[in-house]
């Protein structure tokens, strides 16, 4: 069996280099003998579609994030690649971030953080709500797994047809601009009691949560994103919680990101905001280092690959 010839781009990375070779490969800078690609971040789609043309001989790119929007040109224009990502490797920190957001909302914590006085007694329990959770990949099964603890009835939403392995109901829908399937979307909607958003950012699914799925919610939900800013629709939630059409929104990622001084999120007292900080770099080191791992042990046998990416679906 021979040994991946591996290079790290843009910058080197030991974290990934050691986890590389304790994989079996063979870490190297680029030439003619580079076989695989990890990417330690910090390089444009573009210019990362620039390198592998003028490296034919790379076979393997592992990015270095979950979402990979960022490099959708050099997966437009370099289709037939193996692609993996690191999608499913956060699953569990990320989910965490997510259960403490929903708690938080719940709870009114960050009125109570807020509060100068005694205040009002309000406040409401997890157990046995109803739970929407849009995007069914590891980040969001390792939310059923959690949010599982307070007897919650989960409804998984997924492009796919498999159901959901957890989930009390598995439900198809492909956006874009079908109206039945928005239809449908606010529909479950409706009936939620917390929404999670843990889908990728495509074009089907930017802006999925926008004025009339705001509409369609109880003034008593409450709503996190932990996936990506631009599946909401930010105007459309400021105006959703100054009108009271949902009780709370925790976000760790936000459209625009970073979320400007002086945007008006900031001043609205329903919205718990965190500075994408789901998955902090100290906790993604070990985690995308057994990704590499795991994925060069299985590039060498010929086995397939953790976290493969379709170019088309765009994740």
């Amino acid at each position: 069996m021979t040994a991946p010839v591996l290079a790290i781009v843009p910058t080197p990375n030991e974290n990934l280099a050691a986890a590389a070779r304790d994989g079996g490969a063979v870490v190297e800078p680029l030439s003619a003998n580079t076989t695989g690609l990890l990417v330690s971040g910090g390089i444009s789609g573009p210019d990362l579609s620039r390198l592998l043309t003028d490296n034919p001989g790379i076979g393997w790119v592992q990015l270095p994030s979950a979402g990979i929007e960022n490099y959708a040109a050099a997966l437009e224009e370099h289709p037939n690649l193996m692609w993996t990502s690191a999608k499913g490797a956060y699953a569990r920190p990320v989910a965490e971030h997510a259960l403490a957001l929903t708690l938080a909302l719940l709870r009114l914590l960050p009125e109570r953080a807020a509060a100068r006085s005694w205040g009002r007694s309000a406040g409401t329990s997890l157990f046995g709500l109803n739970v929407l959770l849009l995007g069914a990949g590891g980040i969001g099964a390792e939310i059923i797994r959690q949010f599982g603890f307070f007897d919650t009835t989960i409804t998984a939403v997924r492009r796919g047809t498999d159901p959901v392995p957890g989930a009390a109901r598995t439900v198809s829908l492909q956006l874009g601009a079908d109206s039945e399937a928005r239809e449908q979307l606010g529909d479950l909607l409706a009936e939620a009691d917390v929404v999670v958003l843990a889908a990728a950012l495509t074009d089907e699914s930017r802006g999925m949560i926008g004025a009339a799925e705001f509409a369609r919610m109880k003034s008593t939900a409450v709503l996190v994103n932990i996936g990506r800013g631009g599946l909401i629709d930010t105007d459309a939630l400021v105006k959703a919680l100054d009108g009271g059409q949902l009780a709370g929104a925790g976000l760790d990622v936000t459209d625009p990101e970073p979320l400007p001084d002086g945007h008006p999120l900031w001043d609205q007292p329903g919205a718990l905001i965190t500075p994408h900080t789901a998955n902090t770099s100290e906790m993604a080191k070990p985690l995308i280092a057994d990704r590499v791992r795991e994925n060069v042990r299985r590039w060498a046998a010929g086995e397939p690959l953790d976290g493969g990416v379709d170019p088309g679906a765009g994740y």
